[in-house]
């Protein structure tokens, strides 16, 4: 390449990712009295409405532990901020995610790194050539995520190789976020700071795994290993401390059939446990191609995961639904005389 046509595609580059995205603030509104509204409405909007109702129920009952889980984009599209305060006020005692959700999104930004508004529309050869990746109308810097997958290489040289679970590891990058992090209050470092576990089965497919493949690479004899069956034991423990559980699920896919696993796995274990007692998915998949990310909670009921008692299934996309629901959870502050669980502390 011309160094002409190489200043062209750093000039075009630079005025692609111009318009960072800026994540929402839930306490910065109170959308009480728009869901008291769609309450009496129909369709999606009832359906949001009884979601917050039973979020609510959720953080009211004292022997729930609430569970997060992520899939999809939500994250790099504006809901970061959002996540981190629902651990941050205690309406949240787990998270399982996947892997790009903490690494490549939230650990990301974590670095300093940014998110972009961009157009679905825009000729993707362009942004290729520009070094720019696209989630529908969202741009990421590559030469950023490659940064960022390094990082997770240089933190991963200087632990001790053995096995870790998600969780452990991502704990690590919490205790290094406390002190070089470019951003404060991101999801995982809030996590750190509330003894809030995150779990991502399917880690490796994610930023985390190219960082780890490079850091074996380096380190052929003597590197760190995913574990991802004590991983599962781990989450099945947390299930088997829960007198009750509940589940706000963003999306599906590996991580919604993980947690509700949780209950099938204890039952192998010969433990008795109750099926999770509240749950709410938020997904636009449809229920007709048999998909784990469309399978509807009352379809999970017929394996022994979910009650029907208190679900909830919200067809909509998850940014146009999800602050209006934790913001009306949030100024119901019944978070406030919650106690905190600490589920961290089970594996310290």
């Amino acid at each position: 390449m011309n160094k002409k046509n190489s200043l062209n595609i750093g000039h075009n580059k630079k005025s692609l990712l111009d318009k960072p995205i800026e994540h929402i603030d839930i306490k910065s509104f109170d959308a009480r009295k728009i869901l008291e509204g769609m309450r009496k409405m129909s369709f999606t909007s009832r359906d949001t409405a009884r979601a917050a109702d039973i979020y609510n129920e959720m953080i009211k009952d004292d022997d729930c532990s609430i569970f997060l889980t992520l899939a999809g984009s939500t994250s790099a599209g504006g809901c970061m901020d959002l996540y981190a305060d629902l651990v941050k006020h205690n309406m949240v005692d787990a998270i399982v995610a996947t892997g790009a959700s903490i690494i490549d999104m939230d650990f990301f930004e974590a670095l300093g790194f940014k998110h972009y508004q961009g157009s679905q529309f825009k000729d993707d050869t362009e942004l290729r050539n520009n070094y720019i990746d696209r989630i529908y109308d969202t741009y990421i810097d590559e030469e950023e995520l490659q940064a960022c997958d390094k990082k997770i290489c240089d933190i991963a040289n200087t632990l001790d190789p053995r096995a870790y679970t998600s969780r452990e590891f991502i704990k690590e990058l919490g205790k290094y976020l406390k002190s070089k992090s470019k951003k404060k209050g991101s999801l995982i470092e809030t996590a750190y700071d509330n003894n809030v576990p995150i779990f991502c089965p399917a880690f490796t497919d994610s930023s985390a795994g190219f960082g780890l493949v490079m850091h074996q690479e380096q380190n052929p004899k003597k590197h760190i290993i995913i574990d991802s069956i004590r991983e599962f034991r781990e989450l099945t423990e947390i299930k088997l401390k829960s007198k009750q559980s509940g589940l706000l699920m963003i999306g599906g896919g590996v991580p919604k059939n993980f947690i509700q696993d949780t209950v099938v796995c204890a039952e192998l274990l010969g433990k008795k446990v109750d099926m999770h007692k509240y749950a709410i998915q938020i997904t636009v998949a449809d229920t007709r191609d048999g998909a784990c990310s469309s399978s509807t909670l009352k379809e999970a009921s017929s394996w022994g995961k979910v009650n029907v008692t208190k679900e909830q299934m919200v067809f909509a996309e998850a940014t146009s639904v999800l602050p209006l629901i934790a913001s009306d959870v949030y100024h119901r502050k019944n978070w406030k005389t919650r106690e905190k669980k600490n589920f961290q502390n089970l594996f310290d």
